[in-house]
């Protein structure tokens, strides 16, 4: 099969979750004997250059330079005449619309995987000019639910105001555009659920994001420093931030008392100023690291504290292949499969998380035992060989249902 991927950025380096996902079911497919043409906007943000995927032997990628940068006078515009929501607007450009009909008129292509919500609106230009050719949606979240959350989160009146009207704007976006694709792989059954309530006809498809395992070995020359706790996760993405400020906040000056030999880690790239020059005592922020699985490995017990958010959280599935015990909110696992007490520790109040550390800090958690066992399930449900299979498998019944629709 010839798969063309659009995507929101370009999918290198894979350092966070949606670039992760994107680059591994490029590489996964490629490596099953696809051929993937991946079709990226190239932010400011992340700009790369085209060569960037030469390391994946059948992967082609092809960028369009498009500034995506936040500008309160276009945000302000869309607010009072946009007729897409803000978040999407900015990924809506007629240079990629070109280079994507390009593409379709002089290239053969048995499927579109479209990565998201914020390029969803190219699926009308793909129909238009193909209407028999399956475009899948990978929905990497529902994403008026994340800014839902973020607004009831906030209490600051007037962030609270706009982020309701964003995530009014994107529920009305993706009830009007999510429905329009051939199928929808779903990265969580939550969100299935959700992308069905949003009047996203069948197949509505739980595919979960992989773990390229291989990038994911176990070094036994690393010995976890004794004591330590450890976050990581882009710094520049709001939930991730609130997730970090209620820790902070509610958990770690109880815990810091209580547990004074007990050392906390935060890594992710684009740090905030104010978390860089943090002068909590046993609290070391890293910024950047080049490696997340080598900064796993150097610490114990890995922290999600996670309070918004939706679709799959991979540093979860990253930090479990590793064989890491995992403390995380409810909300942090969710679409995961996992046991509480088995494979994972979850909780969601201050006071539980405060004694989840004590019993680590005394050696009554059974972190070595749990970690072991996320690492089975990894290994179990997570391949990302096996992740490709459901792809697969998504495209054959896409390809079926376009067939039944009529010329454009």
């Amino acid at each position: 099969m010839h798969i063309l991927q659009l995507c929101p950025r370009v999918p290198f380096p894979p350092h966070d979750g949606g670039a992760i996902a994107m680059h591994d079911v490029a590489a996964g497919l490629a490596a099953a004997g696809h051929q993937v043409t991946v079709l990226a906007i190239n932010t400011p943000k992340h700009f790369q250059p085209d060569t960037v995927l030469s390391h994946l032997p059948g992967v082609r990628l092809v960028t369009v330079p498009v500034d995506t940068r936040l500008s309160p006078v276009k945000a302000l515009r869309n607010l009072l005449v946009g007729t897409v929501p803000y978040n999407v607007e900015r990924f809506i450009s007629p240079a990629v619309e070109a280079r994507l009909v390009e593409l379709l008129r002089t290239e053969q292509f048995d499927v579109v995987q479209v990565e998201g919500t914020f390029v969803a609106w190219y699926v009308d230009v793909i129909k238009r000019e193909n209407s028999k050719l399956p475009v899948v949606l990978r929905a990497h979240n529902v994403e008026y639910t994340i800014w839902q959350m973020l607004a009831q989160g906030e209490a600051n009146p007037l962030k609270r105001l706009y982020l309701r009207h964003l995530a009014k704007g994107l529920k009305k976006f993706e009830e009007d555009f999510l429905p329009r694709f051939d199928a929808v792989a779903a990265i969580t059954e939550p969100d299935q659920r959700r992308l069905r309530a949003l009047g996203c006809p069948e197949p509505v498809v739980f595919v979960p994001a992989g773990v390229d395992l291989a990038r994911f070995q176990v070094n036994p020359s690393i010995q976890a420093k004794p004591r330590t706790l450890f976050m990581i996760g882009s710094l520049d993405w709001l939930p991730n931030l609130e997730g970090l400020d209620w820790f902070l906040e509610h958990v770690w000056p109880q815990a810091h008392e209580q547990l004074p030999g007990l050392e906390l880690h935060i890594a992710g790239k684009n740090t905030p100023a104010r978390l860089q020059g943090l002068t909590r005592k046993n609290v070391i922020v890293h910024g950047f690291v080049e490696s997340a699985a080598e900064f796993m490995q150097q610490y114990e017990v890995m922290l999600v504290p996670l309070l918004s958010g939706g679709g799959m959280r991979i540093k979860i599935i990253e930090g479990m292949a590793l064989g890491k015990c995992i403390i995380s909110t409810g909300l942090g696992s969710e679409g995961i499969f996992v046991r509480n007490g088995f494979d994972i520790v979850l909780g969601d109040e201050p006071s539980a998380w405060v004694e989840f550390l004590r019993r680590y800090y005394y050696g009554e958690l059974g972190q070595q035992a749990i970690g072991q066992e996320a690492a089975r399930t990894i290994a179990r449900l997570y391949d990302n060989r096996r992740v490709m299979e459901g792809f697969l498998d998504l495209y054959s019944i896409a390809q079926s249902r376009a067939q039944l629709a009529p010329r454009g």
